[in-house]
């Protein structure tokens, strides 16, 4: 595909014709900063997209994340029985900046007394998306569709950014879903559990889901933890309830997705959000606490 996408959550890729000589796979997802993309090349090909060696499995596949200010445009090159090059055009997004001035200092910055656990935390959570998880079924299960963790209003979005005070804090990387403390959360797709934490300094409950492959759901702020580290989930099994845990101001779920190194975007491989139902009530609005 030449400087095109398709937004193709939720739906399995068709089996392709064998690619001819010269000719480059065309692939599904978002082609966007933060999207996620998945195509064919001819079984036995070795893939390098921005000069980083993509896995291909046996039938294959191959698949590419890309970060929140990714370059608009990247090298593709396959090499093997049907190689070929192209450079994919990766379309660039807007994200809201919001501007608060007045915020006290030890509202944004953490007190050096908790600096230490911060790092061993971080540490901890770097650790349980290091691994590569070689489970071609589960990536498979990822491809064909995720679901939404929880249904409700979303009052948070990927790539969104604010300054305190005139400085800088991390973008935000995931979806926000605002529904009251104790709403179950539930498996995306099919994964397996590599980290199940009550009570991290940030992200308070906090579970991570692997995907197989390095691309892996995380989920913050929960009130309860119903998971352990080794669990393999299926999609709409529990993992725990929405709280407010962490560095939050109100309860919410926050969904994240990693492929390896990079932040992507939940929403992009979610189906759009379920109206509510006639006379619900709204959830509410929760603002993140700053992070460092």
């Amino acid at each position: 595909m030449k400087a095109g996408f398709w937004r193709a959550a939720g739906v399995a890729m068709a089996l392709a014709a064998p690619l001819a000589r010269g000719e480059c796979p065309q692939f599904k997802g978002a082609l966007e900063q933060g999207g996620f993309i998945w195509g064919k090349v001819a079984p036995g090909s070795a893939v390098r997209l921005g000069g980083q060696a993509l896995d291909v499995l046996a039938d294959g596949t191959t698949f590419a994340g890309f970060g929140r200010d990714a370059p608009g445009s990247v090298k593709l090159v396959v090499t093997g029985p049907a190689p070929c090059s192209e450079t994919l055009q990766v379309a660039r997004r807007t994200y809201d900046i919001q501007r608060v001035e007045g915020v006290p200092q030890k509202t944004v910055t953490p007190p050096p007394e908790e600096l230490a656990r911060i790092q061993r935390e971080a540490t901890l959570v770097a650790n349980a998306r290091a691994p590569s998880l070689q489970r071609p079924d589960l990536i498979d299960a990822a491809l064909a569709g995720f679901v939404w963790p929880a249904l409700g209003p979303i009052s948070g979005v990927y790539g969104s950014q604010r300054f305190y005070n005139g400085e800088p804090r991390n973008p935000h990387f995931g979806v926000d879903v605002a529904v009251p403390r104790g709403t179950p959360v539930y498996a995306p797709a099919p994964g397996v559990v590599t980290l199940a934490e009550p009570d991290l300094y940030f992200s308070g409950g906090t579970v991570i889901l692997d995907h197989g492959y390095r691309l892996s759901s995380t989920f913050l702020h929960m009130s309860k933890v119903s998971v352990k580290v080794g669990d393999e989930l299926q999609a709409g099994d529990l993992i725990g309830a929405v709280g407010a845990t962490g560095r939050a101001t109100g309860p919410h779920l926050d969904w994240r997705m990693n492929w390896r190194e990079e932040r992507i975007d939940p929403q992009l491989l979610a189906p759009p959000m379920p109206k509510p139902a006639p006379g619900a009530e709204p959830g509410p609005d929760p603002k993140p606490m700053p992070k460092p």
